[in-house]
């Protein structure tokens, strides 16, 4: 059975949803709803969905989105946490049979078990409209849960989009920076304007697609230790680097440990993460742990 074509996606059909079942938006759950065609087009085909893929869609609001999703995919789960949107969403997607709603929080969801019971542990397709206040807990967790991903390509806040493409010496480098370029290669597929949603946002908006890596790109022996090395390095950016981790008693990394290292690897003891490529804190890590 063909799908029908999406009717949302323009303030018209919008509005005349949200006016049948008095919707009211919820600010605590972030909610501002595409209202542009052009940008949902863009989106689909950024994520270069096919019949094959098996989709989760974060966050699917009234269906709009979805919609789009469910006329190029394979299947579609759409998980929704804010019950007042089930019905609607039962509505607007009632002629596509390829959707499957689930009222809960992303952040509770066993997504590698819902790979393996729905698409046979294949690699699946994120997509969605987040929340921005919540933007980077979802990322990480579907990326340190080791979850099957093919590629997550997400609206995200433009100034959290730029964060994560950057490189060392960038103002907007850092921890976020760094482990999404561990997992994936990031790409900026499109900047969105205010007036694209339904209400506007107080901030500027981006399009990414994040593809996952078959492998990361530096081997690391420990990656949950790397992982804290980079945060405690960048949670007072001015410090140096040793200052940082030294302040971490967790880490059990001496001043006199990391100054040791640095000048094994060449670079200067004054050095701040701020300046350090991924491969470095991954050999950082590795020198660390023989050294124990």
């Amino acid at each position: 059975m063909t799908a029908p074509k999406p009717f949302l996606g323009n303030p018209q059909g919008t509005i005349a949803v949200l006016n049948q079942y008095h919707f009211v938006f919820q600010k605590k759950f972030g909610q501002n709803f595409l209202i542009d065609a052009h940008v949902l087009d863009k989106i689909i085909r950024a994520a270069d969905i096919t019949e094959d893929d098996f989709v989760v869609e974060i966050g699917p609001g009234i269906g709009t989105m979805t919609q789009y999703l469910a006329s190029a995919a394979g299947h579609v789960v759409a998980i929704e946490i804010d019950k007042a949107l089930i019905p609607i969403l039962q509505d607007t997607l009632s002629g596509y049979h390829n959707v499957t709603i689930l009222h809960n929080d992303v952040m509770k969801v066993d997504l590698e078990e819902l790979a393996e019971k729905m698409n046979q542990g294949r690699p699946i397709k994120i997509v969605a409209n987040l929340p921005y206040y919540i933007t980077t807990p979802i990322i990480m967790g579907l990326f340190e849960k080791h979850v099957p991903l093919e590629s997550i390509t997400v609206m995200v806040q433009k100034e959290v989009a730029d964060r994560m493409q950057v490189g060392p010496g960038s103002k907007d480098y850092g921890a976020l920076s760094l482990a999404v370029q561990y997992y994936a290669e990031p790409y900026i597929v499109a900047n969105v304007p205010a007036n694209c949603f339904m209400p506007r946002p107080k901030v500027g908006s981006a399009v990414i697609r994040l593809t996952a890596h078959k492998k990361p790109p530096v081997e690391v022996q420990d990656e949950k230790l790397m992982f804290s090395i980079i945060r405690a390095s960048f949670n007072q950016r001015r410090k140096t680097l040793q200052n940082g981790i030294s302040h971490v008693a967790e880490l059990g990394i001496s001043k006199e440990q990391t100054v040791k290292v640095l000048e094994e690897m060449n670079l200067s003891p004054s050095i701040r993460g701020e300046a350090m490529t991924l491969s470095q804190f991954a050999e950082f890590t590795n020198r660390v742990l023989m050294t124990r």
